[in-house]
């Protein structure tokens, strides 16, 4: 049973590739070897690998720059000597540097142009042009600069209206609270069997919340309440001259040594 076709296409594994080309390349040198001796004949064979590697063959009668130099003259063409690819390269870099050096005086010249500066040489036609040019330059310029100014505009709107959804939200929660807190006071109002709370002390206590708790309402109604009795003048006595449960005896009954 004979072999298959094989597909003549790149091998995309690298591994592979690699394997193939180590024994195709072996087997192409034994063949070209044999036709060599088989048909004496002069063969000069170059191989570069995908790396870069060089590989050459060339029959034992020859060598490979005999084989160069017949090929040349059979063909008529001609490889440039080291001297002569030397020069030519020389040539090019000092034309290359020459256009360099062309190109920056130039662009130094607009420069100066551009700026206001040595515009004594420059023609009447060429100021005009200049002119023109600076003209659509600020334009650009301005137009561009209304943009990121509008851009600028738009991101503060953007930010203010976030803000003011925070602080609606915020409030919205606040409220919510309070009236959860008064709504608890007034249920432990009705569960002590205490009288509600006038509106006057309500706006009192949202003035200052202390979260249902009753000790401040306790302090408000201590400092609130007045004086029954009027204070008596300090005596050297603990007690007064005149107790109010003793305004039945006389005053020339001894009461107190």
């Amino acid at each position: 049973m004979g072999r298959g076709k094989i597909n003549i296409s790149r091998i995309e594994n690298k591994t592979t590739r690699q394997v193939t080309f180590a024994k195709r390349r072996a087997g192409l040198l034994k063949k070209t070897h044999e036709l060599s001796v088989l048909c004496d004949v002069q063969i000069g064979l170059v191989i570069f690998s995908s790396t870069g590697k060089m590989f050459q063959y060339c029959s034992d009668s020859t060598s490979m720059d005999d084989m160069i130099r017949r090929y040349q003259y059979s063909s008529g063409t001609r490889i440039p000597q080291h001297s002569d690819a030397v020069c030519n390269i020389h040539d090019i870099l000092n034309a290359e540097i020459r256009k360099i050096r062309k190109e920056t005086q130039d662009l130094h010249l607009s420069l100066q142009r551009y700026t206001g500066e040595d515009l004594s040489c420059v023609r009447f036609e060429d100021l005009e042009e200049l002119e023109n040019r600076l003209e659509e330059s600020v334009n650009r310029v301005r137009a561009r600069k209304f943009e990121i100014l509008q851009q600028e505009v738009n991101n503060l709107r953007i930010s203010t209206k976030q803000r003011e959804e925070q602080n609606d939200e915020l409030c919205h929660l606040i409220k919510e609270h309070q009236a959860a807190v008064f709504t608890h006071q007034h249920h432990y109002q009705q569960q002590m069997g205490m009288e509600p709370r006038s509106e006057e002390h309500r706006q009192l206590m949202e003035q200052f919340p202390f979260c249902g708790e009753e000790q401040p309402l306790l302090q408000l109604a201590t400092t609130s309440m007045q004086p029954q009795f009027a204070a008596y003048p300090a005596s050297s006595s603990s007690l007064p001259p005149n107790p109010p449960h003793l305004h039945e005896f006389s005053l020339n009954t001894p009461i107190y040594e």
